[in-house]
């Protein structure tokens, strides 16, 4: 089945990933966007936790993960984000849909390999004001675009317990970003509209553990590392006047823009897990990101500054019966967490953080097969209306789909 629909879908969502907008945060507009990637559904649902190799289930966060993997297994994923923006004196809601991730791997003895396309991060918002009287100004401000990861990845077991990996990923992508200002006593407004080209190749390592504890428990210990690099931008600025903020605008200038670099910053994570394989677990991670080197699309930008981050994870999940010849819903997979961030970001004097708590379910596909629909949701907030901020509330409603499928088998008969 998975040969059957593989080219098909990665058509369909390769075009989806590259055009979409995955987020409605003002906050977008900084850096190069908000970092919409949290991982597989899987590991999503339980916090972000990515600390164990599964059998059947893609782990995006680990490259050394796939080397656990028994049969080929492809995955593709998607979020509803429904957010609702809150100010000292407004309130807004927005929603979007977006597909988070797709995804290959293939065993081949102790080696497996892997490709992926995802988006990494999104620019998608739009604020305005309008003047209340002839006296005021009138502004909006608006941004699209983001940058994505096509990446392919290889991992080796090298006993029983260790396994490593490693993945190579080119970073491409458009944002556009667009300001209006219209002046008191003057009849025409001004509009500014910035894009620029992302690119850059990043690297990422992974080294995974597992042992088991008195002939009936699991441990579980996961480490990756991704160096510091430079994205390349290539930037370019016009101006024009308009007549409203929907106007196509005349007399439009390009002015002259250096061409920059923007820092993704080292960072790597360590986590562990305790529990019994195929029955329960229950983790901890942490992520650490030298964000400080981060800097701005554009170098002038200002009320703006970036710290070292931090995200702490939580989570676990729990199966009844996997292998339960009757009552499908002991074969469910039951999954929950927690998770905590600061983004690294700093506005206004103000750091800027990130929650949530996350649940979800895995549900298998057939009674033979290994393939399964997993269904969660994010209940999360980030930022603050302190120093005239935007405060968000949002829900995510994600939806993935893993088959599975064995490959390279040699037939017995013609």
């Amino acid at each position: 089945m998975i040969k059957k629909l593989l080219a098909t879908i990665v058509l369909l969502f390769s075009l989806a990933i590259t055009a979409q907008s995955g987020t409605s945060s003002p906050y977008s507009f900084y850096g190069i966007g908000d970092v919409t990637f949290k991982g597989a559904a899987e590991n999503r649902f339980m916090g972000g936790v990515a600390v164990f190799s599964d059998s059947i289930h893609l782990n995006l966060s680990n490259p050394a993960s796939i080397a656990g993997l028994k049969l080929t297994t492809f995955t593709v994923g998607g979020t509803n984000s429904r957010n609702k923006l809150i100010t000292n004196t407004q309130e807004s809601k927005a929603s979007r849909t977006s597909v988070d991730y797709l995804a290959l791997a293939i065993p081949i003895g102790k080696w497996s390999v892997s490709a992926a396309l995802l988006p990494y991060s999104s620019v998608g918002y739009r604020t305005q004001r309008l003047a209340q009287n002839v006296n005021e100004t009138s502004s909006r401000f608006e941004g699209s675009g983001g940058v994505n990861k096509a990446s392919i990845g290889t991992a080796y077991s090298l006993n029983s317990k260790w396994n490593i990996g490693a993945n190579v990923e080119y970073n491409f992508g458009q944002i556009s970003t667009t300001s209006y200002e219209f002046l008191p006593d003057i009849q025409l407004g001004s509009r500014e509209k910035n894009v620029s080209n992302v690119s850059g190749v990043t690297f990422n390592t992974g080294l995974m553990y597992q042992s088991r504890v008195n002939n009936k428990f699991d441990v579980f210990g996961s480490f990756t590392f991704t160096p510091e690099t430079k994205l390349a931008l290539q930037n370019e600025r016009k101006i024009a006047t308009v007549t409203g903020l929907n106007s196509s605008g005349s007399d439009e200038v390009q002015v002259d823009v250096d061409d920059t670099t923007v820092n993704l910053p080292a960072k790597f994570s360590v986590g562990g897990g305790f529990g019994v394989v195929r029955k329960w677990l229950i983790g901890t991670e942490v992520t650490f990101r030298e964000s400080g080197n981060l800097g701005s699309r554009f170098t002038d930008i200002s009320n703006v500054g970036y710290e070292n981050s931090q995200k702490y994870s939580l989570g676990g999940y729990f199966i009844p019966n996997y292998n339960a010849y009757n009552g499908y819903f002991k074969r469910v997979t039951y999954r929950g967490g927690l998770r905590y961030e600061k983004t690294g970001l700093i506005i206004a004097g103000k750091s800027i953080e990130d929650m949530a708590v996350t649940a979800g379910f895995g549900f298998p596909v057939g009674n033979g097969s290994f393939s399964n629909i997993n269904l969660g949701v994010e209940f999360g907030r980030k930022g603050t209306k302190a120093a005239s901020l935007v405060r968000e509330n949002y829900t995510n409603f994600t939806l993935s789909l893993s088959l599975n499928d064995k490959w390279f088998v040699k037939r017995k008969y013609d």
